[in-house]
């Protein structure tokens, strides 16, 4: 294994507050997210020691929310078996901030420009749908 740091981000046309809630609607994430479903497995999904399970084209990724900073940063700890590491979803004035330190396979590499570019498209959908969240 090695490691991937990634670190993206999209401006949004929205206060900090809403983006921070439309970030954290975890239930909606398919909504803007390529592939994804979200679900909240253990506590509130809106707490440190909460527990969130997204499911990207069949694989499963469980996460721990080790930060709850509203309406600045959630920050997670990624527990499978494929997907391990950190993440930070944060809101940078009127930015939503995607960053990841992972543990990638060996072949990341390879498939590292289409992951990248779905995640820029899936950001471009984040703008559009925290813009008009409710």
């Amino acid at each position: 294994m090695s490691t991937a740091e990634l670190t993206l981000s999209v401006d949004v046309a929205a206060p900090p507050a809403a983006i921070f809630a439309a970030m954290t609607d975890w239930k909606r994430q398919s909504e803007w997210m390529l592939g994804t479903s979200v679900s909240v497995v253990s506590g509130t999904g809106s707490s440190v020691g909460s527990e969130l399970v997204a499911v990207t084209y069949g694989v499963r990724d469980r996460m721990r929310i080790t930060r709850w900073d509203p309406p600045h940063v959630v920050s997670v700890l990624h527990l499978g078996r494929v997907v391990r590491g950190t993440g930070d979803f944060a809101v940078r004035g009127s930015s939503f901030v995607w960053s990841e330190r992972l543990s990638v396979p060996f072949f990341f590499p390879v498939v590292r420009p289409v992951f990248l570019a779905g995640l820029r498209y899936s950001l471009r959908r984040f703008a559009r749908f925290a813009e008009g969240y409710r």
